[in-house]
C-alpha cells in the first residue's frame, strides 16, 4: 500500500489514498499516520494535512443533528464573554463623548449558552498505544469535538497528564486533530492521575451532562489505583483496542462505567455516538 501512495520519494498520491480510504480504511488511516512520523520532511509534511483532513471528514460520519450542541449568545458583558465590539460600538462612542469609559452593563459580550453536553477526551499515549491506536485517538478527539463544540477538553496521558485543550476551549479542531497525529506512545499508564485530571476540567463546564471519553486499554502501570478516581466520575465511557480488552471491561464494571471495543480507527465516531446515547 505504500507504494502505491507514494510512488516517488516526497510524493502522497492523493487518489491513490482516497482508493484505499474507500477499500480499506483502517489501513490506509493507521498508514498515514505512520506517515505523519516520516523521515522525509516534505512527506511527512503532507501525510499530516492529508491526515487531518480525512480525520475531520471522518468524525462527521453518523453527526447527529442538532443534539449537544453548544450556540453563541449575546450577554451583557459583565456575565463574561469576549467583547462584542460590533454590538458594543454605540455605548462606547456615547461613553467616550461624554468623556468616561463604558461600564461592563453598558456593552456586549458574546458568550456560549448553556450547553447539553461537555466532553474530557483522555488519550492514552503510554508505551502500549501507538500505530492505529493513536490514529484512533484523533479520530476519537474530532468525533467528540462535533459533539461538543463549546465545551471540549482534550488531555494526553502516560506517566504524566498534559493538556492539549482545556475544557473553555481555544484551539480549533484542525490544529488539535494534528496534535494528536503527531503524538506517539512510550512510558507508564498513569490511569489515576489522567482520571483525576479529566474530573477537575469537567468540574469547570457549565452543561448539565459531563462526559469522560477515555481511550485506553486501561492497564495501568504505575502504583495509583484507577478504580476510586473512575468511581468519581459521572459518565466514563471507554472506548479500548479490539484486541485488548480485559482490563477496561474490569475497570468499567467496577466503576459504572460504558465501555465498547474499537475494531479500528475509522470505528470511533459511531461508537462513540452509541455511548453518548
Amino acid at each position: 500500500m505504500f507504494e502505491e501512495v507514494s510512488p516517488e520519494v516526497g510524493e502522497l498520491d492523493e487518489a491513490a489514498v482516497d482508493e484505499a480510504m474507500s477499500e480499506n480504511p483502517d489501513d490506509m488511516m493507521a498508514l498515514l499516520g505512520e506517515l505523519v512520523q516520516a523521515t522525509d520532511e516534505e512527506l511527512r509534511r503532507k501525510a499530516k494535512e492529508l491526515a487531518a483532513r480525512l480525520v475531520l471528514d471522518r468524525a462527521r460520519f453518523g453527526r447527529p443533528g442538532g443534539r449537544g450542541t453548544a450556540r453563541m449568545r449575546r450577554v451583557p458583558a459583565d456575565r463574561g464573554g469576549d467583547i462584542d465590539i460590533d454590538a458594543s460600538m454605540d455605548a462606547i462612542v456615547e461613553a467616550r463623548s461624554g468623556g468616561r469609559n463604558p461600564s461592563l452593563e453598558e456593552i456586549w459580550a458574546r458568550d456560549w449558552a448553556r450547553t447539553d453536553l461537555a466532553i474530557c477526551v483522555v488519550l492514552d499515549t503510554s508505551g502500549s498505544m501507538s500505530g492505529d491506536r493513536l490514529t484512533a485517538s484523533a479520530i476519537t478527539a474530532a468525533a467528540c469535538a462535533w459533539r461538543a463544540p463549546g465545551e471540549l477538553a482534550v488531555l494526553q496521558f502516560a506517566k504524566e497528564v498534559k493538556v492539549l485543550r482545556h475544557i473553555e476551549g481555544g484551539k480549533p479542531s484542525g490544529p488539535l486533530v494534528g496534535e494528536v497525529l503527531g503524538l506517539r506512545g512510550h512510558g507508564v499508564t498513569g490511569l489515576a492521575g489522567a482520571l483525576r485530571a479529566a474530573a477537575d476540567e469537567l468540574g469547570r463546564a457549565r452543561a448539565a451532562r459531563r462526559i469522560v471519553v477515555l481511550l485506553s486499554d486501561c492497564r495501568a502501570t504505575d502504583d495509583d489505583d484507577p478504580l476510586p478516581a473512575a468511581a468519581q466520575i459521572d459518565e466514563l465511557l471507554i472506548l479500548t483496542p479490539d484486541d485488548d480488552t480485559a482490563a477496561a471491561e474490569e475497570l468499567a464494571l467496577a466503576a459504572g462505567a460504558r465501555w465498547r471495543h474499537l475494531p479500528g480507527p475509522t470505528a470511533a465516531p459511531a461508537l462513540i455516538n452509541d455511548l453518548l446515547g
